[in-house]
């Protein structure tokens, strides 16, 4: 009975063990590959930044089955149900996408955003098999269980909110759950990362107001696209965990004012917040960046020596012989990867996530993460550095469900 009894103990203590180890200690790199897509599927993976709505709006697509423009399976964007399913994405974060063009504008700017709004809607009133609402995370994991995409939504950009407080409020009694402070140009409520006017010197006077009532109605703060004044403020001023919902780290590419530093990303971490990493190739790696600036210099004079111009009929068979002989620059889903590392490096794990912005990078995305279907090849990539089961849960969409929580508690208080 003592020697049954050793044994058991036995097994119990090599099971455990096995059980402990890292997948990439155990696995082939076949198997490695596999396990990736199974946990694809196994945990809800949560995307901050999905631009499908503007997409639609604007862009003609050759879709084989459609609803009002919708979608379900699609050779353009970066985005369909088909693509999603495939990789295992279950939340994407509509984005509510307002130019910066709308900035003096903000009434049109409104109905711009309440137009995209109903377009999310419309896809799951014609779609109710496929895509469902989410507007909390127990919307997303009820949702998950009965097999379907949810939609939540962020809006890109502020200015819709006008000079009144009660459009924060009002956007999300329509479902909003975080809004982009700006986009490319400062606006009412703080600077741009990508203007170099510095109107406010970081948050206006009435954005102070506005991250107050985001804090008070129950809605996430977004600091992707605001300049480093903008970003130390709020830092201060919020009083719940804020998010970036599709912003990557500037250590990789110093030359993108858009990324945030190493100590903007350890600030984030202090604050209780998640970095959701974007996977444009522009915003992964300066080297892609300055070459491929370097190229499109190089067009622009190969254009005027032969006085023409880009949109010229005669100039098309110019610029495609020159992109055939200086192809843009791509990254790959290693360096995706670098960036997580260097979040979890400065903050830790329970501060990053995915922000792809996928349809809103005219394709310039990674290669191995071309499109909604490849999320496996960043989840292998992850396993295959060390990454644990449980990171890997937290990354696909624990460190967001956890802040968006905590948002909705500081609001009941």
């Amino acid at each position: 009975m003592k020697l049954f009894s050793t044994i058991g103990a036995c097994l119990v203590l090599l099971l455990f063990s096995c059980t402990e180890k890292k997948p990439a200690e155990r696995l082939t790199d076949e198997q490695l590959q596999a396990y990736a897509d199974e946990l694809a599927h196994r945990y809800i993976i949560t995307d901050g930044h999905v631009d499908l709505p503007y997409r639609l709006k604007i862009k003609n697509f050759r879709i084989e089955r459609e609803y009002m423009g919708i979608p379900i399976k699609t050779d353009q964007g970066d985005f369909d149900f088909e693509r999603a399913k495939k990789g295992g994405l279950d939340a994407p974060f509509m984005s509510i996408y307002i130019p910066s063009s709308y900035q003096m504008q903000p009434d049109k700017g409104k109905v711009l955003a309440d137009s995209l709004i109903n377009m999310v809607t419309g896809i799951v009133s014609n779609l109710p098999d496929n895509f469902a609402l989410a507007n909390t995370v127990a919307d997303v994991e009820k949702n998950f269980q009965a097999g379907k995409i949810s939609l939540p939504m962020g809006m890109e950009n502020g200015a819709p909110i006008g000079d009144d407080i009660k459009n924060v409020q009002y956007f999300f009694d329509r479902g909003i759950r975080y809004v982009t402070l700006t986009h490319s140009k400062d606006n009412q409520i703080c600077d741009s990362s990508g203007d170099t006017t510095h109107t406010w010197n970081g948050l206006s006077p009435f954005g102070r107001d506005v991250v107050k009532e985001m804090n008070r109605v129950g809605m996430m703060v977004d600091i992707s696209h605001v300049d480093d004044s903008t970003f130390y403020q709020v830092m201060k001023l919020s009083t719940a965990p804020c998010i970036a919902s599709h912003s990557s780290c500037r250590y990789f590419a110093p030359t993108v004012k858009r990324d945030m530093t190493d100590d903007m990303i350890k600030k984030m971490g202090e604050h209780g917040g998640v970095i959701m990493v974007n996977f444009y190739n522009a915003f992964l790696d300066s080297a892609v960046v300055n070459q491929n600036n370097i190229n499109r210099k190089k067009l622009r004079e190969l254009l005027a020596a032969q006085g023409l111009n880009y949109n010229d009929a005669a100039a098309k068979p110019v610029i495609e012989q020159f992109e055939k002989d200086n192809p843009s620059l791509k990254t790959d889903v290693e360096m995706v990867a670098n960036h997580i590392d260097r979040i979890v490096q400065l903050a830790g794990i329970d501060h990053v996530g995915f922000g792809s912005d996928f349809d809103g990078v005219d394709g310039q995305l990674p290669t191995g993460l071309e499109d909604a279907s490849k999320y496996p090849n960043l989840i292998y990539s992850l396993l295959k550095r060390g990454y644990t089961d449980s990171d890997i849960k937290k990354i696909c969409s624990d460190n967001l469900f956890r802040v968006w929580r905590k948002v909705e508690e500081v609001a009941k208080k």
